[in-house]
């Protein structure tokens, strides 16, 4: 394995050896997953947690939103409100 450090296989090889590094890296995270959420469920106060961890997703959820989903208005309308403006004021 040392002396293959080096050395880079063909496309087929690499996507082999990059899928399995992948799942090897999925299979550990969800393995980590599982034993963080045991030690949840074992906690007292559970329903509290859960309480407060959807209230937390609620509000990463209109942050998400308020970023996201508010449309900005048209270039177009932003210059002609600014000629209005303009002509308000009594400038050209």
């Amino acid at each position: 394995m040392a002396g293959e450090a080096g050395r880079r296989g063909g496309p087929h090889e690499q996507a082999v050896l990059l899928a399995a590094g992948f799942a090897d890296l999925a299979v550990s995270t969800v393995g980590a997953a599982v034993g963080t959420v045991r030690g949840l469920l074992r906690r007292s106060d559970a329903a509290q947690l859960a309480a407060d961890a959807e209230q937390e997703l609620v509000a990463r959820g209109r942050l998400v939103l308020d970023r996201y989903g508010a449309v900005p208005p048209a270039h177009l309308e932003v210059l002609a409100r600014h000629v209005v403006a303009r002509q308000a004021r009594g400038g050209v």
